[in-house]
């Protein structure tokens, strides 16, 4: 049990969620939610102009693959670019940090989701001290540089960090062990990375504090139906916010006559 430090920003997050938020409210509202995404993601792809950027964050098992599959099931693959942030290879490490990066973006009209991202490049050379103090805060001034372009260029960013407790870390950790159809998950590495926990918990304040430009949104994760939930709320807040809409007919020879499409709809 990693020790208790009462100045983090997700010590006054609950993992499990919202305390008034009931099972009751999630059934009820969670499918609402995913058909009011599938209608402005429709609007958002129709419309051309501007983009929104999923940036999921979190330590191992905290479920960003399940996440996407379920918060963006209804959408047509089209509407979707979803990228996964590896160890970067040789030939990307040829270039600058966010070359790999802005390669990934969503282009206008698209949802993109990112599974883990830029922040990798401070977040893990924090924890094992492969970048120097000077580097990494040039780093985050990049960074902060780098998503205002994108916000000023019509890319909306929503970033996540996925709030999974180091008690639940170990049940799915687990998990891939014990069930036989989700051994294809499991990697040795993710036991080694929980061991500095603590250093990645104090990494993720740092980038929390140094990276709030755009502002950073803390997902309950110990359960897989709020998660959806919140994310999902989230989601469609965003959405809303950029206030997509259906262009208007383009055509030289026809005119629509919407009474009669609504009458032989």
């Amino acid at each position: 049990m990693p020790p208790e430090n009462k100045r983090s920003l997700l010590k006054m997050h609950d993992p499990d969620g919202p305390q008034d938020l009931t099972k009751e409210t999630i059934i009820r509202e969670t499918p609402v939610l995913l058909d009011q995404i599938y209608e402005w993601s429709k609007k958002l792809y129709a419309e051309k102009k501007q983009s929104l950027l999923v940036v999921l964050q979190g330590m191992d098992a905290s479920g960003k693959d399940g996440l996407t599959r379920e918060l963006f099931k209804p959408l047509s693959p089209a509407w979707l670019k979803v990228h996964a942030f590896k160890k970067p290879t040789p030939d990307e490490r040829a270039y600058d940090f966010l070359h790999r990066v802005h390669a990934a973006v969503p282009p206008k009209g698209v949802i993109g989701i990112f599974n883990r991202s830029h922040y990798e490049d401070v977040l893990v050379p924090a924890v094992y001290g492969t970048c120097d103090k000077k580097t990494l805060a040039q780093r985050y001034e990049q960074i902060n540089d780098f998503e205002r372009m994108l916000e000023q260029n019509g890319t909306k960013i929503l970033k996540c960090y996925m709030h999974l407790s180091y008690e639940k870390q170990e049940i799915k950790l687990r998990e891939r062990i014990d069930t036989p159809e989700k051994h294809w998950k499991h990697s040795d590495e993710d036991w080694e990375t929980r061991k500095k926990w603590n250093a990645f918990m104090k990494a993720y304040e740092k980038v929390f504090a140094k990276c709030n430009e755009v502002p950073w949104h803390i997902l309950p994760c110990d359960k897989n139906s709020v998660k959806l939930y919140c994310a999902a709320q989230l989601v469609l807040e965003t959405l809303k916010k950029m206030d997509p809409k259906f262009p208007p007919l383009e055509s030289a020879h026809f005119t629509p006559n919407y009474e009669k499409a609504k009458i032989t709809y």
